[in-house]
């Protein structure tokens, strides 16, 4: 597949060419906000984790502009943050059309935080976001089949609640129960090929959710790959753009290798081998 664009240099359209493609994936390398805008579709669910802006890295600052550059037709958001990254960039998620769903936390065994005065920091956010009504947007309820068998009696909901639609989750017998939002996926301290990888553990259920099978999932900061690797492994197609050619040849690498499985969020308490990262 190959991608037209415009070019913001000149008034013409010119055609840029994949620098990686397989039957499933499709990467482009260059920037997201002057290649995004201008995919065709299929395209089910933007996942991605963007430059927090917390360093004094080079690399490392939020690119202002990229939530505009997603094609109108893409409802559904999964963006990777911190707290501060995030609400430092409310205001633009809301300027370009997106309302916010729910929030996971992805609890890691080891900690990423820069001060020494504070609580340590040993997780992530990811921010689910859609445009258009909720009552369209593909979402599949995401359960674990660990309950313990028992009966289930429903409960009348608290007053201060105020008023809460019926949910279509029905639970028999004590399972299956709703996933909770806090997933335990030990990080890529150690094995990362990229500075913020992710690991497919943590992105495989924020697909599934979002991403209906054999759709396909958009990443504009591709990084190492890792979505790829979980579209992949969820039966789902992925596009991908990065705007560092020496991640490009990485990913590259990578797809050519085929799908590298590893582990799914733990529903056990993370061990206490936790290290400085």
């Amino acid at each position: 597949m190959r991608l037209a664009v415009r070019t913001h240099v000149v008034s013409r359209w010119c055609v840029v060419t994949p620098y990686y493609a397989d039957e499933s994936v499709t990467l482009y390398y260059g920037d997201c906000r002057e290649l995004m805008y201008d995919l065709r579709g299929p395209i089910d669910l933007v996942c991605t984790d963007p430059p927090y802006g917390e360093t004094s890295l080079e690399w490392d600052r939020w690119p202002h502009g990229w939530l505009d550059m997603v094609p109108s037709f893409v409802q559904s958001l999964w963006c990777f943050g911190s707290m501060r990254s995030l609400a430092g960039n409310w205001a633009e998620f809301k300027r370009s059309g997106w309302a916010f769903s729910q929030d996971v936390v992805w609890e890691k065994h080891n900690g990423s935080g820069f001060a020494s005065d504070r609580f340590k920091r040993v997780h992530e956010n990811a921010t689910h976001w859609y445009r258009g009504a909720w009552a369209d947007i593909y979402h599949d309820t995401p359960t674990t089949a660990d309950a313990t068998a028992r009966q289930v009696r429903r409960k009348a909901r608290p007053a201060h609640t105020g008023y809460v639609e019926e949910s279509s989750y029905t639970s028999e017998d004590g399972g299956p129960r709703l996933m909770r939002s806090v997933l335990q996926v030990r990080s890529m301290h150690g094995r990362a090929i990229h500075p913020t990888e992710k690991p497919v553990g943590i992105l495989d259920p924020l697909i599934r959710y979002a991403c209906p099978p054999r759709g396909t999932v958009l990443d504009p900061f591709a990084g190492s790959g890792s979505t790829a690797d979980a579209a992949r492994l969820t039966g789902r197609k992925a596009v991908l753009i990065e705007a560092d050619e020496r991640y490009c040849e990485l990913i590259a690498k990578r797809m050519s290798q085929g799908v590298l499985v590893e582990p799914l969020p733990s529903l056990t308490p993370v061990g206490a081998d936790e290290e400085v990262g």
